[in-house]
């Protein structure tokens, strides 16, 4: 079956190949058996709702993703998501405020594991022993570094985790920062991962800023108590359903999601969180 996937919108991990469309169908594309239209974000779904409704004029519509809370379900490498990329497992057995994880995908989820080395796992730490084990077996026999863009639950990381990344020798981790209490948890990860010889070159750390009530001065230390821990901050700026945001929060955002940028702001500022934190 010759199918079509259409994307609102390019990122990073989009495939790439010849039935991947941003748009409507063109003059040519009259064999394709099925088009499925794939929403990743809540305020892309009146766009994907127009491309569904352009397509159908030429074949059978399928619309759904994360942001129609499509539970997923065994992981297809290629179709949704550019080769190397892989999906392990779903769901998260956490109740975070901010996130839609447990809500549209429940708990913890195991798949069948398919080749790749870039884990986007929701919470890969929080599967079985053997689930992870196997995991890291498969990035082993990979020709590419593995990355773990999914991230990682720092409350969750063991010694014998960072014993087999430390075998994997992966490009680059991502932990978060979200909550208060994330920092402690936070702390004793960079402890375990600095002490196997991880750099910031391979441990980020996401920290979500401009929530409701958050303050910039609030989100800085954030950010600073995650580089003082060890890892390269990288600030995510939280949106509504609609995708709406502060044009001051996104400015703020901008120059913490630059690791360039970041160094020099933190030259200027560390010893006033230093000797603070």
């Amino acid at each position: 079956m010759k199918i079509a996937r259409v994307f609102p919108r390019k990122t990073e991990a989009t495939p790439d190949d010849e039935l991947v469309f941003f748009e409507r169908p063109g003059f040519f594309e009259t064999d394709i058996d099925e088009a499925h239209v794939s929403v990743t974000f809540t305020y892309d779904i009146d766009k994907a709702k127009r491309l569904a409704d352009q397509w159908s004029k030429i074949t059978a519509v399928k619309i759904g993703g994360p942001a129609f809370d499509d539970p997923g379900g065994e992981f297809i490498p290629g179709r949704y998501l550019k080769p190397g990329y892989v999906i392990t497992s779903r769901g998260c057995p956490n109740n975070c405020w901010f996130c839609d994880v447990k809500k549209r995908e429940g708990d913890i989820r195991e798949l069948e594991i398919k080749n790749g080395w870039n884990i986007l796992d929701s919470n890969l730490l929080a599967c079985s022993n053997i689930h992870i084990k196997n995991v890291f077996s498969m990035l082993k026999k990979q020709k590419i570094k593995a990355q773990f863009t999914g991230g990682f639950e720092a409350k969750r990381l063991k010694k014998w985790h960072v014993s087999e990344l430390w075998d994997l020798r992966p490009e680059q981790m991502f932990f978060a920062y979200d909550t208060d209490d994330d920092l402690e948890p936070l702390v004793e990860a960079g402890k375990m991962l600095r002490y196997a010889n991880f750099t910031r070159q391979h441990l980020r750390c996401y920290c979500l800023i401009g929530y409701k009530n958050d303050t910039f001065e609030k989100a800085e230390k954030r950010l600073m108590q995650a580089w003082i821990a060890g890892f390269l901050p990288m600030a995510m700026l939280w949106k509504n359903k609609k995708g709406d945001i502060d044009p001051k929060w996104a400015d703020f955002q901008r120059i913490w999601d630059r690791p360039a940028i970041t160094k020099t702001i933190v030259k200027n500022i560390h010893k006033k969180y230093f000797e603070e934190i």
